[in-house]
């Protein structure tokens, strides 16, 4: 993110010169009254998403250390299956039903 160079107070304080064919002072300070009312929802939502960032990250990293740490038992379950369906393809039925 880009190094914010203003704050609401900086625009709020700036002060122009005058000049003979110049702008309308009351003009730009309505309007700069505007962008620091802007600015400082901007910052205000910025620093809701950062925290709403902050939260997500956590609870992500919450959720894959639990389904790290929880084996699924119908993996091992098939795994287990699979195992039992070799055994009897490779040392026949006798080996099988002798292991039961």
């Amino acid at each position: 993110m880009s190094r914010v160079q203003l704050s609401g107070k900086d625009i709020l304080e700036k002060d122009f010169k005058t000049a003979m064919r110049g702008y309308n002072q009351e003009e730009v300070d309505e309007f700069l009254d505007t962008i620091i009312q802007d600015y400082d929802a901007l910052n205000q939502e910025v620093e809701r998403l950062q925290q709403e960032n902050e939260r997500l990250r956590k609870t992500s990293a919450e959720q894959t250390r639990t389904r790290s740490a929880q084996p699924n038992p119908q993996v091992n379950y098939d795994v287990l299956k699979r195992l039992s369906n070799l055994e009897k393809a490779v040392f026949g039925k006798k080996f099988a039903d002798s292991e039961s």
